[in-house]
């Protein structure tokens, strides 16, 4: 016999296919080498790569870790809707990594952990930033754990049986490699005494769609793409945890963005669990006793006194952290960084709160900018940057955050005290099309909490005060910073349309037409010192073509406002009206 191959020996061909019988036999690669090949080996809990990521410190967050081991260990099972899920949420820096990876490993000292995955958008592997190894990396996992062994063969045999598998779909992946080979397992009636209990994946907020070679997108476009991926993820979990033969409990952890928080209260409620860090798990507390331990170590490492820093130093850093545990962590890797002494590392941090604020440069109040320092927020920033940069329109959205933190409350003369301004009048300030404030502030939901339209209560609120810190600094928003004259365009053109049309721009009924005009009436007292001199020019017209006369009778048909305050609100407005009239006087009003 002659040919090619006569007398051919020891030589390999590899991803040789035979076909024989009608049936596809792949020689070559085995299917644990397939499988290898489309793992993220950096996205476990323990990889090398998250060496240095952020970890609970001892007796911190102890309250909402012991919350999640129980529910892992003991959480009603026997129910008769058991959740099976449970998404663990709260704003940017709160530690949410920190207690996912101590969970995990707790989990994993007791043979209680399945599989992880912690996605990453800042993470050099791009592998850790899209779903394309998601699915191959749990299943690998699964596959060598050692209560899972006839899992695992059954992981192989699929890829075995198609190994193009990792071309299809995450939920096409997951049916064959996840939930098909459990399936098999449950019926042939064998036990799950040792199986583990769950499977913890972190940062699903982080996945990002991967764009071809070239590919050019809009920002909008690219932000419904993001959330398309986070969905398709949330959707194989919650079919996962809803298929009787998948044994595990999932937890999921992300900011609290509008399509987790969707899907949480609406497609999975039945199912999940939902823990927010807020205050409940007195985070102050947990941040006092981090920081006492870490300048412990520092204090003992330069033979430092107890009496640094002092009590009232590690006070104002708590009170600064707003239950962050980001801003603590930061602070100390700063003073901790042998480029300095601790104690003026430490005074740089303190020092920051008293840095002038540049204004306007055409006044003659321009404060100088102070000399080069160090940053010792760069983690921080980078943070802040990322969140505020995926906004549709980030400067506008950083201007509407300067304008409601000013003025975020208002005169009540009912009560005489100051109360906070509901979203639900911030919406009808703002939008001048359905959704605008949505646009504007509903992509930051980790930096600030904006209440659905059906809470007409409610107020804004910014979880954290050092993103005005932020804000207020150039050389740490980079782009996004806006000095005070140029925070107030779009707000009070706001204001005069709202004056010129008696109302907001969109109609609304008259109950709710009434409450806003009295919260708006509420606010002139603070808006129009600064508005009489800040409107633009090219907006005078619109103001002088208002109806003065019927602002004046709304004034004056309410009866909880003092004679004197009546007035002086009366006159505020007609000084921006006729604010291009030297020495026009008030003094007729006084009379009213």
């Amino acid at each position: 016999m002659s040919g090619p191959f006569h007398r051919a020996s020891n030589f390999k061909i590899d991803n040789l296919e035979i076909v024989q019988a009608n049936t596809v036999t792949y020689a070559g690669k085995s299917a644990l080498e397939r499988l290898e090949e489309h793992i993220s080996p950096g996205a476990a809990h323990n990889s090398d790569e998250r060496c240095d990521a952020p970890k609970c410190h001892p007796e911190t967050r102890a309250a909402v870790q012991d919350e999640i081991l129980s529910w892992i260990t003991e959480g009603g099972d026997s129910d008769a809707e058991p959740k099976r899920l449970l998404w663990l949420t709260g704003p940017a820096g709160t530690g949410k990594t920190a207690i996912a990876g101590s969970v995990a490993e707790t989990c994993s000292e007791n043979g209680l952990l399945a599989a992880t995955f912690f996605f990453s958008s800042f993470s050099g592997s791009a592998d850790r930033r899209s779903k394309a190894c998601f699915v191959p990396t749990l299943a690998y996992q699964l596959r060598k754990h050692r209560g899972l062994q006839d899992v695992g063969k059954a992981i192989l045999s699929a890829i075995d049986n198609d190994p193009a598998i990792f071309s299809t779909r995450v939920k096409d992946q997951f049916e064959e490699l996840v939930l098909r080979p459990f399936r098999q397992l449950s019926n042939q009636s064998s036990g799950t005494s040792l199986f583990p209990k769950v499977i913890v994946i972190d940062g699903v907020d982080e996945c990002e769609p991967l764009k071809a070679p070239g590919q050019s997108i809009t920002k909008e476009e690219a932000q419904i793409a993001r959330e398309r991926e986070h969905l398709e993820i949330l959707d194989v979990l919650f079919q996962a945890v809803c298929d009787p033969a998948f044994p595990f409990r999932i937890v999921v952890v992300s900011r609290p963005e509008r399509q987790f928080a969707t899907f949480f209260s609406e497609t999975a409620s039945d199912t999940t669990l939902k823990l927010f860090l807020d205050d409940k798990y007195d985070p102050n507390a947990d941040i006092e006793l981090f920081l006492h331990a870490k300048f412990a170590e520092i204090r003992r490492r330069y033979h430092f006194p107890p009496s640094w820093p002092t009590p009232a130093q590690i006070r104002s850093l708590v009170s600064n952290a707003s239950g962050q545990f980001i801003y603590a962590a930061t602070v100390i890797r700063f003073v901790d960084s042998r480029t300095h002494l601790p104690q003026e590392q430490l005074d740089c941090v303190l020092d920051l709160e008293k840095e002038p604020v540049e204004t306007d440069p055409k006044s003659k109040h321009t404060v100088p900018q102070s000399k080069s320092k160090p940053n010792p927020f760069r983690a921080l920033d980078a943070l802040y940057l990322h969140i505020l940069r995926t906004c549709p329109d980030p400067l506008s959205t950083v201007e509407w955050m300067w304008n409601i933190n000013e003025t975020e409350s208002i005169y009540d003369p009912s009560t005489s005290h100051s109360v906070a301004l509901p979203a639900a009048f911030w919406r009808q300030f703002i939008e001048w099309t359905p959704g605008e404030m949505e646009h504007l502030l509903g992509c930051i939901p980790s930096l600030m909490f904006v209440p659905p339209p059906e809470d007409r209560l409610a107020p804004i609120r910014v979880y954290h005060k050092s993103i005005h810190d932020f804000l207020e600094a150039r050389k740490r928003c980079a782009e996004l910073f806006l000095p005070p004259y140029r925070r107030s365009r779009n707000y009070h053109r706001r204001l005069l349309r709202i004056i010129k049309d008696k109302g907001p721009v969109l109609p609304c009924p008259e109950s709710e037409h009434d409450k806003f005009l009295a919260q708006f009436l509420g606010l002139t007292i603070l808006l129009w010192p600064e508005a009489s001199t800040a409107i633009h020019p090219d907006d005078k017209n619109i103001l002088l073509s208002s109806d003065a006369q019927w602002w004046v009778d709304r004034y004056l048909d309410d009866e909880s406002i003092t004679r004197y305050k009546r007035a002086l609100k009366i006159s505020l407005i007609l000084h921006s009206v006729h604010a291009s009239v030297s020495h026009f006087q008030f003094s007729l009003l006084l009379k009213v």
